[in-house]
């Protein structure tokens, strides 16, 4: 597999899942696109959403304004994953 910024993007994303809700490697690297997370996990919840957040800042170099923020970008693995990716690409 290549690894360009999406897949590099996908493994940090996994990984931060991973440590911040205390999933494992092996849950983290099952979700798929279509992977529920707010409302799903029962570990991702409100508390969650902010550790999150921070954690994918410092770990993707990214900001997140909080008008940026809804909860779409937490229905889903892969709405998260495609708002990091547009994040990352400066977008």
């Amino acid at each position: 597999m290549t690894d360009t910024p999406a897949t590099a993007v996908d493994a940090t994303l996994r990984a931060l899942l991973a440590d911040v809700l205390g999933l494992g490697e092996d849950r983290a690297a099952a979700l798929t696109a279509d992977s529920g997370l707010f409302g799903e996990l029962p570990e991702f919840d409100s508390m969650a959403v902010a550790t999150v957040l921070t954690e994918m800042e410092d770990r993707l170099g990214i900001l997140i304004d909080d008008d940026e923020v809804d909860g779409e970008i937490f229905e889903t693995y892969g709405h998260l994953l495609a708002f990091s990716v547009r994040k990352v690409a400066g977008e």
